[in-house]
């Protein structure tokens, strides 16, 4: 797939996944932030601040190359989805806490998102590349986040019947086309060079993990429940990857920086579904035993 191929699907794409996003969120789910403060502030603490310091961490102690490092900061930088609440209800976490987290991350995602792929850029690339992240290109990245959010949830606000309606093909078929985009953003580059994407795919693994487990005792050392802490950890553990392969893509016009988020989306269901089943283990030995 060409370049110029991935500048037209991939933010069609991304719309598609964000506007499906927003026809699941009411102004209530923004608003719920006032009923759990601590749980949502200690989430977007760790989501916003300590999981790109966690990915700089890690892609600068493996030494990986400059335009994956930049991938990974991205998608580190990207606000989790729909999986997360999905993950979070299997394993018996608070979804209504993943639903809020979401609605608020997504829209501060439009301002921190663009500070992480700035510095990320100047940090480790160099000349053009670190000059052509401009203010429009900074703009246009809020606008792929939150211009399809606010249109799902218009639609969702004056005609609930139809969103209802539409919210379930739509995540299907979004579904599928995640799994294709992945793969069209990994395939390009499996001839070019082989150990990179093992070296990736290994770093997205431990990313993931070291993500669900930062996610998950964060909370609990500030003394939130268990349910809440579940939550938190699949939020901070799920990425979307698509709107980190669009901007690498389109933005930065770097389709190597995309196997990153593209490896992570691929793999992340590993960590994803060993932690979900510990999660689940826990909970029945934790439970009284009948007689």
């Amino acid at each position: 797939m060409t370049s110029s191929v991935f500048s037209v699907v991939f933010p069609v794409l991304l719309v598609v996944v964000m506007f499906g996003l927003g026809l699941g969120l009411t102004v209530a789910d923004f608003t719920h932030v006032l009923a759990v403060p601590r749980a949502v502030l200690v989430t977007l603490l760790c989501q916003v601040v300590l999981l790109p310091a966690l990915c700089f961490a890690l892609v600068v102690g493996s030494g990986l190359g400059p335009d994956l490092a930049v991938g990974m900061m991205v998608l580190a930088a990207a606000p989790g989805g729909p999986m997360a609440g999905v993950f979070s209800h299997l394993a018996g976490g608070d979804v209504a806490l993943n639903i809020t987290v979401t609605a608020v991350n997504s829209v501060l995602a439009v301002f921190t998102l663009p500070v992480v792929v700035a510095a990320s850029v100047r940090y480790f690339l160099s000349g053009d590349a670190a000059v052509g992240v401009q203010a429009d290109k900074l703009v246009q990245i809020g606008l792929l986040v939150l211009a399809p959010v606010a249109s799902g949830m218009a639609v969702r606000r004056w005609a609930p019947a139809s969103a209802e309606r539409v919210r379930r093909p739509l995540w299907t078929v979004t579904l599928f086309a995640v799994f294709v985009a992945i793969c069209s953003a990994i395939l390009p580059q499996v001839t070019g060079f082989l150990w990179g994407l093992a070296a990736i795919g290994l770093l997205s693994v431990t990313f993931c993990a070291l993500s669900l487990a930062l996610g998950y005792a964060v909370p609990r050392l500030a003394r939130i429940g268990h349910g809440q802490a579940v939550a938190a950890a699949f939020e901070i553990g799920i990425h979307n990857s698509v709107l980190a392969i669009t901007v690498a893509t389109t933005v930065l016009h770097n389709p190597v920086a995309a196997v990153a988020p593209a490896m992570y989306g691929a793999l992340m269901y590993l960590p994803l579904t060993a932690f979900s089943w510990l999660v689940r283990r826990r909970v029945r030995q934790a439970r009284p035993t009948t007689t």
